[in-house]
C-alpha cells in the first residue's frame, strides 16, 4: 500500500483541533480512524497492478543525436477502472536531457477491460544498446488517499547508432569523384589508368592519347580517354585498442576515427569499389566482408554502433595477419590508428613492410586540437612550459609520420573536426593518380 500526500493532509486538518483543544488519544482516534478505514476501502477499490498488460511498439535504432519514440500500450482486464501513475525507466544514457523527460512519468485512466497507448521520448547519449528497465504503476483508488503500487518487466532494446556527422562532406567528394569520372562539364577529361572511350581530338589534348589504330581507320584523330579504376577493393582497419580510448574534445578518438571510416565507406562504395571493414586489438571486435555497394555502409553503422575501445594493448602482428587475410589481393588498407610513438614504433613500424609490399597503405590518425593550442601559449612561465610541451608533441607526431612514410605508408594526420574529409580527399588523391 502507498499513501498518497493527500492522506497526510487530511490527518493533519484533522488533529490539529484536537491536539489544540482537547489532546486525547480518543480524540486522535476518533479523526484518524474514519480516515484509516476510508482508506482501506480506496485502497482495495483501486484496480490491480499485477494483472496488468504492457506491450511496446516503436523505434528500435535510433541515430545518436535523434529522438526516438516509443508507445507502451497499457491494458486493464479488471473490472475496476485503472487510475495511475506510470513510469518508464531507462537508463540515463537512454533518456532525454530536458527535465521533463529525464525520468519519463506519465498520468493515465483505463476503463475497465480497455487499453490506451502512452508515447515516450527518448534522446540517447551514448551509441550502443539500450535495455528498458522496468514499468512502475501507481494504481489509485477513486478517493486518491491509497495506492496499490508494483513494477512489470517490458523488455525492449534501443541501438543508438553512430550519428555520422562528417556525411555532410560527402557531397562535395562526390562532386569531385565525378569530375574525376568526367562525368561533369569540366575542361578536361578526368585521369586514371582505366580505358573509358574514344572521342575526337581537340586543341590542347595530350598527343600521347592519341589511338593512331582507330585515327588510321577515319577521316578524324581519335583520342583515348581514361578514368579512374573500379572494382577495386578497400579494407577499412579500425584500431580500438587502448589508445582509441583516449579522449579527444569531448569524445574518444574512436568515435572520430568511426566518423571517417563511414565517410570513407559511403564515398568508396559510390566509386564503385569494393570496401570491408574490420575492427581489432587482440581479436576482431567487429567486421563486414562481401557486403554490395547499397548494403555496406548500412551493414558498417550496424557494426560499429556496439563498438567501444578495448583497455589493452594493440596487438600489432595479430592486426596485420588479420588484414592480410581480409585482403587476398593488391588492396588499398587504410588504418586508422594513433601516432603515438611507442605503439608505432614498437608496434605497426616492424610489420608494415609486410603490409605495404602487397597493398597501398593508408594511416590516418586523430590528432588533438589541444596540443596545437598549447604551442601558441606565450605570457607566463606556465604558458611557455605548455608550449614547449606542445612544440614537443607535434615534432614527434611529424617524427613518426615521416617514419611510415619512409616504409611506404600516406599519412594523414588530422583533427576530429578535419578527419573524415581529410581521409576522404586522401583516397581521391589515390584514385585520381592511379594507384589503387
Amino acid at each position: 500500500m502507498a499513501l498518497t500526500g493527500r492522506t497526510a493532509l487530511l490527518a493533519a486538518i484533522g488533529s490539529l483541533p484536537v491536539g489544540i483543544l482537547s489532546p486525547s488519544w480518543t480524540g486522535m482516534l476518533a479523526v484518524n480512524g474514519p480516515l484509516a478505514l476510508a482508506m482501506l476501502c480506496d485502497y482495495a477499490l483501486a484496480a490491480p497492478v499485477k494483472s496488468l498488460q504492457f506491450t511496446r511498439s516503436g523505434d528500435t535504432h535510433v541515430r545518436l543525436g535523434d529522438a526516438a519514440e516509443l508507445q507502451l500500450t497499457v491494458t486493464n482486464p479488471s473490472r475496476r477502472p485503472l487510475r495511475a501513475r506510470l513510469r518508464d525507466a531507462w537508463p540515463p544514457t537512454a533518456q532525454a536531457s530536458d527535465s521533463e523527460q529525464e525520468t519519463p512519468r506519465h498520468t493515465l485512466t483505463v476503463p475497465a477491460g480497455e487499453h490506451r497507448r502512452i508515447t515516450t521520448r527518448l534522446l540517447p547519449s551514448r551509441r550502443g544498446d539500450h535495455q528498458a528497465a522496468r514499468v512502475t504503476v501507481r494504481s489509485y483508488g477513486p478517493l486518491g488517499l491509497a495506492a496499490r503500487q508494483g513494477s512489470h518487466q517490458v523488455p525492449w532494446t534501443i541501438r543508438a547508432l553512430p550519428p555520422f556527422t562528417s556525411r555532410k562532406h560527402l557531397p562535395a567528394r562526390l562532386a569531385r569523384l565525378r569530375e574525376l569520372d568526367g562525368r561533369t562539364s569540366v575542361l578536361t577529361r578526368g585521369e586514371g589508368t582505366e580505358f573509358d572511350s574514344l572521342r575526337e581530338y581537340v586543341a590542347g589534348d595530350n598527343t600521347r592519347s592519341i589511338d593512331w589504330r582507330t585515327t588510321a581507320r577515319q577521316t578524324t584523330v581519335a583520342v583515348r580517354t581514361w578514368r579512374p579504376e573500379r572494382d577495386r577493393h578497400l579494407l577499412v582497419v579500425l584500431d580500438t585498442g587502448r589508445t582509441s580510448a583516449g579522449r579527444v574534445g569531448d569524445a574518444p578518438r574512436l568515435d572520430s576515427a568511426m566518423d571517417a571510416a563511414l565517410l570513407l565507406i559511403a564515398l568508396a562504395s559510390r566509386a564503385g569499389d569494393r570496401v570491408d571493414l574490420l575492427a581489432y586489438d587482440r581479436r576482431t571486435r567487429a567486421h563486414v566482408r562481401g557486403r554490395s555497394a547499397r548494403d555496406v555502409l548500412p551493414a558498417a553503422v550496424e557494426a560499429l554502433a556496439t563498438l567501444e575501445p578495448a583497455l589493452v594493448e594493440t596487438d600489432a602482428r595479430a592486426l596485420s595477419a588479420a588484414a592480410l587475410a581480409h585482403a587476398p589481393r593488391r588492396s588499398l588498407i587504410v588504418l586508422l590508428t594513433s601516432l603515438d610513438a611507442a605503439p608505432v614504433e614498437e608496434g605497426l613500424l616492424p610489420v608494415l613492410p609486410q603490409l605495404t609490399k602487397r597493398h597501398n597503405v593508408l594511416v590516418a590518425s586523430v590528432a588533438d586540437p589541444s596540443v596545437q593550442a598549447m604551442t601558441s601559449a606565450r605570457g607566463t612561465i606556465d604558458a611557455v612550459y605548455e608550449a614547449a610541451a606542445g612544440t614537443r608533441a607535434t615534432v614527434e607526431r611529424r617524427r613518426i609520420a615521416e617514419k611510415l612514410r619512409s616504409h611506404g605508408a600516406t599519412v594523414v594526420d588530422a583533427t576530429p573536426d578535419d578527419i573524415a574529409p581529410a581521409v576522404a580527399d586522401a583516397y581521391l588523391a589515390l584514385k585520381a593518380a592511379g594507384r589503387l
